[in-house]
């Protein structure tokens, strides 16, 4: 009764708070400076809580405009980059509480292991209690009957989705936006400042590229490469999957190549019980080189899809400026620490000549050529039309109807983890846009260098794409190739040092984790092995020319 109650309020002040600013929202007025205000905020001209609108009042009042800010800098003579976050904040209080909001999303996100570890140990307290209270679904006497859920373990191991975090946190942002603004202004931003292109885009690609002919097509590319050409060893493999499946990234997504190089690594590499060293080392580079991996092009890494539109980048730019960069960061790094387990290698060998079946096909029926074909049309279709959302989701409509037609050769088509990827990046690009009242004054006052070893750094703290996000949104950048380019090296750079600093790192960590004993993978050992390879990949973005 209690959580029903709880459920209860939530529920009404959600409606309650929108519809009773909406009620007082109608009429406005105007202050002194001739700005016009809704009339709950112009009912008490000194409230501290009243927002500053933009001096057009046509304009949308959310986000503040930045020219507004910048005419009201200019004629106070406000310089300084602290003195005009400060000026900016007590002008504009909301600026504050989303800020605030946003910063605990980005807690929430370190939070997420601990989480989902609680809601499991809830979970098996659960799953003991139905058994002894004979709750489970055999105990019951109905028909289809279910173990019963626990309801407060499903909640916190949906708070513990690295992917779903930003999401739960735009509820409190609505709700503050309700406060200060009202709902109409709320659906203004979302309708008219919020680009959710990329994040459909993203749930489009990622949902094709998944698909099992694709999937066959890029393991087949990896199975002739260390099979055929590098005499089928472990050390074949593990090359050949640590080099080759990041850069098919760039063609078919920086997830699905890290879903596929973690199933190969799965079943080629870490069955054959290598040494913790090799273990972490192995998923430390898979992890920096799926995240640098994905910039021969501008449609397959999260923080380059974040950027690529706004700042004009297409093909040609991202391959001279990063993809052959990459390359040979990738196989740098991937040489060094090859050279560092070759003797361990030499001795994985002879644990594999034992089995007769290592490296070959898993024996599910093959794909025809034509189906293959006709999904690889799909995806060229998506990408050509990335920047025009009716086009490509109307092609993705008809390759869901071609899924369903070919499904003999298909299999499932999962849309879990493209559309929990789309959802985050939709959500941040929603909390996103209402930072650029500090990140614009902040990022404006760095340099090349300064920018580079900070979006490393917070890249860390924070997925990629959320530090590319936050850079697009200063108006500095725009014009200044050097500093843009310095951004993304950081970003990219900094992508496997944490499992939450590249959106596809959970996905390679769901997948990897059991080879890592009782307490799975841990980050500060993640951390440790990922510092070479990304050193070395930031030093080829940096010092090639």
């Amino acid at each position: 009764m209690a959580l029903r109650r709880l459920i209860f309020i939530a529920f009404a002040l959600f409606f309650a708070i929108p519809c009773g600013l909406s009620a007082t929202g109608g009429a406005s007025a105007v202050d002194a400076s001739g700005i016009e205000l809704p009339a709950f905020a112009a009912a008490a001209p000194g409230q501290v809580l009243r927002p500053v609108y933009p001096e057009d009042a046509a304009s949308p009042h959310l986000p503040p405009s930045l020219e507004e800010y910048h005419s009201y800098e200019a004629r106070h003579g406000i310089t300084g980059t602290w003195e005009r976050i400060v000026s900016r904040a007590e002008r504009t209080p909301f600026n504050v509480v989303a800020t605030a909001i946003f910063l605990l999303a980005l807690v929430h996100t370190f939070l997420a292991g601990p989480i989902t570890r609680l809601s499991h140990k809830i979970e098996e307290k659960h799953r003991l209690a139905i058994i002894r209270e004979g709750r489970t679904a055999h105990a019951k006497p109905y028909l289809n009957a279910r173990d019963d859920v626990s309801i407060p373990a499903r909640i916190l191991h949906l708070s513990g989705e690295v992917e779903a975090i930003f999401g739960l946190w735009l509820v409190p942002l609505m709700l503050a936006v309700f406060w200060f603004h009202g709902y109409g202004d709320f659906a203004n931003f979302v309708d008219g400042k919020v680009n959710y292109t990329e994040a459909l885009f993203v749930v489009a690609i990622m949902a094709m590229a998944a698909s099992r002919p694709v999937m066959r097509l890029a393991e087949g590319a990896l199975r002739f490469v260390a099979g055929r050409l590098f005499g089928n060893s472990p050390a074949a493999w593990w090359v050949s999957i640590l080099v080759l499946g990041p850069i098919l990234g760039s063609l078919i997504t920086e997830p699905a190549a890290m879903t596929i190089s973690a199933l190969l690594l799965a079943r080629l590499i870490y069955r054959l019980n290598p040494s913790e060293k090799l273990r972490y080392a192995t998923i430390a580079l898979l992890f920096v080189n799926i995240s640098v991996g994905g910039t021969l092009t501008h449609f397959a890494a999260p923080p380059v899809l974040m950027v690529a539109g706004k700042w004009g980048w297409g093909m040609e730019h991202m391959f001279l400026h990063f993809g052959w960069k990459a390359i040979v960061g990738i196989l740098l790094a991937t040489g060094a620490y090859y050279l560092f387990f070759r003797k361990e290698f030499r001795q994985m060998r002879q644990r594999s000549e034992r089995s007769h079946s290592y490296g070959r096909h898993d024996g599910e029926e093959p794909v025809p050529r034509w189906v293959t074909f006709a999904v690889v049309l799909f995806m060229a279709w998506t990408v050509a039309t990335a920047h025009h959302a009716p086009l490509f989701v109307g092609g993705f409509l008809f390759f869901l109807a071609f899924h369903s037609v070919t499904s003999t050769w298909q299999g499932r088509l999962s849309m879990r983890e493209p559309l929990m990827v789309g959802f985050f990046l939709a959500a941040l690009v929603t909390h996103g846009t209402l930072q650029q009242w500090w990140i614009e004054p902040v990022l404006s006052s760095l340099g090349a260098g300064e920018l580079f070893v900070g979006s490393t750094v917070l890249t860390a703290f924070n997925d990629n794409a959320a530090i590319t996000f936050l850079a697009s949104q200063v108006p500095a950048l725009a014009q200044d190739a050097v500093l843009q380019h310095a951004v993304v090296y950081g970003a990219v750079t900094g992508g496997g040092l944490t499992l939450i600093a590249n959106a596809p790192n959970p996905a390679g960590q769901s997948i990897l984790h059991s080879f890592f004993g009782e307490g799975g993978i841990s980050p500060l050992k993640l951390l440790v092995f990922s510092l070479l390879p990304t050193a070395i990949v930031g030093a080829a973005f940096l010092v090639l020319p």
